[in-house]
């Protein structure tokens, strides 16, 4: 899985959702 999310966060990093990766982020350390 670890790598399946490494994989994901390039992709987000191309379509520029930093955003919405900064949201997700907060809520995982929640």
């Amino acid at each position: 899985m670890g790598s399946l999310v490494k994989k994901r966060r390039k992709r987000m990093r191309k379509k520029k959702h930093k955003k919405m990766l900064r949201r997700t982020r907060h809520q995982r350390r929640k």
